[in-house]
């Protein structure tokens, strides 16, 4: 359910009004708005959002929130090019068992995005067709961009 004031965007009511259990919830701040999505029903959103005219992947990041459960909050920037209009979709994901499905079958450039997240949040995406380290070694420990990593490194 979507609070009241996002009901005037036709982004967050048409998409409710199709599939109410989609939208966890959302906020419009400083002129950006973002959506929070279900987990279940991430790829339904995000091929939704692609259809009408979101055809840029520009990011995907992440943010740990570490000790609040579900911890890590995954954040899809997405702009419409022909109509020049940003839109951020929002997904929480618990730290016992990080997991989403890879975006890739819908924006292809997702798969480097993803990466960079397994490797340095440690969030896994089912379905990614080459998961593996980026940026750090292959035998490095842990997830530097966690909270819950030590500052000097795993000794």
């Amino acid at each position: 359910m979507i609070p009241d004031e996002l009901r005037n965007f036709p982004e967050a009511s048409q998409l409710e009004e199709q599939d109410p259990s989609v939208l966890a919830g959302g906020q419009f701040d400083r002129g950006e708005l973002t959506l929070e999505v279900s987990r279940a029903k991430l790829e339904a959103a995000c091929r939704w959002f692609r259809g009408r005219g979101y055809n840029l992947l520009s990011s995907i990041t992440a943010t740990d929130l570490h000790p609040i459960e579900p911890r890590f909050r995954v954040v899809y920037h997405l702009y419409a090019i022909a109509e020049h209009k940003p839109l951020r979709l929002a997904v929480r994901v618990g730290g016992a068992d990080p997991r989403l499905e890879s975006m890739i079958p819908v924006w292809p450039a997702a798969n480097w995005y993803e990466r960079e997240l397994f490797d340095l949040f440690g969030i896994r995406f089912d379905g990614h067709p080459n998961l593996k380290r980026i940026m750090l070694p292959d035998d490095w420990e842990g997830h530097p961009l966690r909270k819950d990593y030590p500052t000097e490194g795993i000794r």
